[in-house]
């Protein structure tokens, strides 16, 4: 049967079930595979369990907590089961929900540092015209908040000798008018940690001295389902009382299925009653305070699932056996001699990752964007980025090692990484590929 995917209406007439899938699924065949994807911060390997899961959930909208309570229970386990993972000090006084990732759960935490901020303000008669925030090189999450909600991003930006936020920088910064600082546990440029004890305590000192009270939203996209578990002494969640808020992802290192994310305040009272709507829907009385509103349950589901099966032991082997794999890429890739590493995947100051930049003395013919490129012939895809803003010229490669990416697929790559160098030795470039035309190479550094 000679039927080709219409493009850009819908056809007349219906298909047969298995022709329809057939043609989807030839489409699909186009796209990369998911397990080579070193460039992205998401799952992407479930166990069958999972995948159960998910087909019994399709249909369950997690906003219809009448229809489906069993699901708005498990919502609420895993809020308190974070709560408890972050030092909370008390679980039952913290307030979270779920989110469609972390991007939806950091715009959240923004907004509750935007009206309470304002109704300070408004009680001290001062103006509420000109909110800011402080932040370190971050993902476009935050430059969409202060865009879509009309608040100043003071970013600091990066520096050779500084990437990422530091108590000098925040202090420079702050005033009256700061809605709160956003430290940031694996910036998506180096997968480092920024400080969050650190800045919390220039704070404090801040605020002793003037009477500021600033607060921080701690930024756990990543390493808020890392940290817990690997180094439980790190203190960057609620045992620091400036802490207000932290979100995570679930579908980056808490090893969900793409969808979740989650944001929780230390009390009720760090989330004003203004973003609560309570909605009267399908019968009952829901109060919610996410941006969006119908939503698919199987995620939260299966990320309940992962901390039952999981517990504290079987997220720590996991993430102590991506810090191995990541220390070994960064010890093979230092060795073949033109890179100098930014990030070495120790699991004391950063995710498990590996970055890292050509060296400035080394004499080659190609560019990292030419490597990226060059790797995506055999499927891998390892994102290539100009450090932006203010280094812009410094060019970064970066391998993200999530569960799934094995010891023996790291040895494929260091080998495919060594062809690849092999290559450009024996046939010169004239042009190396600059960030300006790099396009599909120069990867957008964002997440979900």
């Amino acid at each position: 049967m000679h039927v080709s995917l219409p493009k850009d209406r819908m056809p007349k007439e219906s298909l047969r079930p298995d022709v329809a899938f057939h043609l989807v699924y030839d489409e699909l065949m186009l796209d990369g595979n998911a397990r080579q994807n070193l460039a992205t911060f998401c799952q992407t390997w479930f166990d069958d369990e999972i995948h159960k899961l998910m087909d019994l959930s399709i249909d369950k909208n997690m906003i219809d907590k009448d229809e489906y309570p069993a699901t708005a229970d498990i919502e609420n386990y895993c809020v308190h089961m974070l709560a408890d993972l972050w030092s909370a000090p008390s679980a039952a006084a913290t307030i979270g929900c779920s989110t469609t990732g972390s991007s939806e759960a950091a715009m959240l935490g923004g907004l509750a540092m935007k009206w309470r901020w304002r109704d300070r303000q408004a009680r001290a008669n001062r103006n509420t015209e000109r909110p800011n925030l402080i932040t370190g090189p971050v993902q476009v999450c935050w430059h969409k908040f202060a865009r879509y909600f009309d608040v100043e991003l003071r970013e600091v930006p990066l520096a050779r000798d500084r990437l990422g936020l530091t108590p000098d920088e925040v202090l420079k910064r702050v005033d009256e008018n700061t809605i709160g600082v956003v430290p940031t546990l694996g910036v998506t440029f180096t997968c480092q940690y920024e400080p969050v004890a650190e800045i919390a305590a220039a704070l404090d000192k801040l605020q002793g001295e003037t009477g500021l009270d600033v607060p921080i939203h701690v930024d756990a996209a990543s390493g808020g389902f890392i940290a817990p578990f690997v180094h439980p002494e790190l203190a960057c969640d609620f045992r620091i009382p400036r802490v207000n808020s932290i979100n995570t992802s679930g579908h980056k290192y808490g090893l969900a299925p793409l969808g979740v994310g989650w944001v929780l305040w230390r009390e009720s009272h760090d989330l004003p009653e203004e973003l609560v709507f309570r909605v009267n829907y399908l019968g009952g009385d829901m109060p919610t305070f996410a941006l969006n509103f119908s939503r698919p349950g199987g995620q939260i589901i299966c990320q309940y699932y992962l901390m039952l099966r999981l517990g504290k032991e079987g997220y720590r082997l996991i993430h102590e056996a991506c810090y191995e794999t990541a220390r070994y890429l960064a010890g093979e890739i230092a060795a073949m001699g033109p890179f100098e590493i930014y990030f070495d995947g120790d699991s004391r100051f950063g995710i498990p990752a590996v970055s890292w930049t050509t060296r400035a003395d080394a004499r080659v013919g190609y560019s990292l964007f030419d490597i990226s490129a060059h790797l995506r012939a055999r499927g891998w895809q390892v994102a290539a980025y100009a450090m932006v803003p203010d280094i812009s010229d410094v060019v970064v490669m970066r391998i993200l090692v999530r569960h799934g990416l094995s010891r023996h697929m790291a040895e494929l790559l260091i080998a495919d990484l060594r062809r690849c160098l092999e290559y450009f030795e024996r046939h010169p470039i004239s042009h190396p590929m600059t960030a300006s035309d790099g396009g599909t190479y120069n990867h957008d550094v964002t997440r979900s």
